[in-house]
């Protein structure tokens, strides 16, 4: 679709959500999620609300993209190579943090990801991305107590954070290192 004010094309997937959101992909497109009663003129008055911001997320996309040009799509033996470093070095991380907080898990798994760092799965599984070894030590101790917390905690409530900055106390400069150079890692993992 496009706003026919600024002339912005966008992608409209309507659900049953309960407000609008936007979002700017990694390719720069951007996506209008709203609700099946919004009306296009709800939805382009926010896009006009917020045309600045959509501009510096596509801003943003775009010097990322160049970044991750610059810095070369990562073949499927570096992938390799990264995904042997993790499973040699993050279960004695896991282990370190697991006796921390005081909590089990179950399976640990490795992946080359374009989206996520980690997750943990209700049964206690715990999915690491492999360009965590691209990320500083404690960038990546951040992310392994964050996915553990949720063995306490399967949310993001104050309860969550309270635990993880027990355990991890700098995890707010850690999660602001991956929201400023993490777009740049995922994007050298090419689409398969």
């Amino acid at each position: 679709m496009w706003n026919r004010k600024r002339k912005t094309e966008y992608t409209l997937i309507r659900s049953a959500r309960r407000s609008i959101g936007l979002e700017v992909t990694s390719a720069g497109e951007l996506i209008v999620r709203a609700p099946r009663y919004a009306s296009v003129a709800q939805i382009e008055a926010l896009l006009e609300e917020k045309a600045d911001w959509i501009a510096r997320a596509k801003d943003r996309a775009r010097a990322r993209a160049r970044s991750a040009e610059a810095a070369g799509a990562l073949t499927q033996a570096e992938l390799g190579d990264l995904a042997r470093r993790a499973r040699a070095d993050l279960p004695a991380r896991v282990q370190r943090f697991a006796d921390a907080l005081g909590v089990d898990y179950g399976r640990i798994t490795i992946r080359a990801q374009r989206t996520r760092w980690g997750s943990c799965s209700a049964q206690g599984n715990l999915n690491f991305n492999c360009l965590l070894m691209l990320a500083p030590d404690a960038v990546i101790d951040a992310v392994v107590a964050h996915e553990l917390c949720h063995r306490r905690h399967m949310d993001h409530s104050p309860a969550f954070y309270a635990a993880l900055r027990a355990v991890c106390p700098d995890y707010d400069a850690c999660r602001a290192w991956l929201r400023a150079n993490g777009p740049v890692l995922l994007a050298r993992v090419q689409e398969k």
